[in-house]
């Protein structure tokens, strides 16, 4: 059974990279060739896709996150066990899962009855990430999900917390996803509008992703379509 990774950042990545490494380099590449980020669940059907088969496990897709999901499905690989999205560089909590292309891949697989995970990264304002401690926290999280019944139609969605250098690895929480609005603050320039929300200043729910990640814990939340 088959494994396939994507994501909303490019083959090239380094988050793709570390989410293979998290599954000890198996799995099937079908992720975009370019940057998708923020993309939604965007999908094209007024023009071709080009698809590049780089070898037998990837393949470089001319498309959104959730096309390639499509085509995975439909004409790539048979028997395909789960999808992983990520790891994505910046959170996909709350209602960032609407945004979110990393997510809109695993939302494309339930919908085709297979489970999936999208992983995410927080990031603590232009702070890089460590990709083999993202690795090695998100190996901790799949052996849980992988082996956890799913329901039809739902799917995981996990958020790394960025945390110091020798801070004591996080704990793993499982909660409800935050339901508050992104800032919406915009700096007006003549009659041009720049966007100019903080993300780390959003309102969270006590208890909620948002709020768990934030405090620096791996939120596990199940989503539903």
């Amino acid at each position: 059974m088959t494994l396939i990774l994507t994501n909303d950042d490019g083959i090239d990545a380094p988050g793709i990279r570390a989410l293979q490494k998290a599954i000890n380099g198996k799995g099937v590449f079908v992720a975009p060739q370019t940057e998708w980020s923020g993309c939604g669940h965007r999908v094209t059907t007024t023009k071709p896709i080009p698809v590049q088969c780089r070898s037998d496990v990837e393949y470089a897709v001319g498309g959104t996150p959730a096309d390639c999901v499509r085509l995975a499905v439909s004409h790539i690989c048979k028997d395909i066990k789960y999808v992983l999205s990520g790891i994505n560089p910046g959170g996909n909590m709350g209602v960032d899962v609407y945004i979110s292309g990393t997510v809109a891949a695993v939302r494309e697989a339930a919908m085709h009855g297979i489970p999936g995970v999208a992983v995410s990264h927080y990031r603590k304002g232009k702070l890089n990430v460590d990709w083999d401690t993202a690795a090695r926290w998100t190996a901790g999280v799949l052996d849980e999900l992988l082996g956890r019944p799913l329901e039809p139609g739902s799917f995981w969605n996990v958020n790394l917390p960025h945390l110091l250098p020798g801070d004591p690895d996080p704990e793993v929480v499982f909660c409800k996803p935050c339901t508050q609005p992104l800032p919406v603050n915009y700096r007006i320039e003549g009659d041009e509008f720049y966007y100019a929300g903080e993300y780390a200043k959003r309102d969270r729910t006590p208890g909620t992703d948002v709020d768990v990640c934030f405090s620096g814990h791996i939120a596990v939340t199940q989503l539903r379509l």
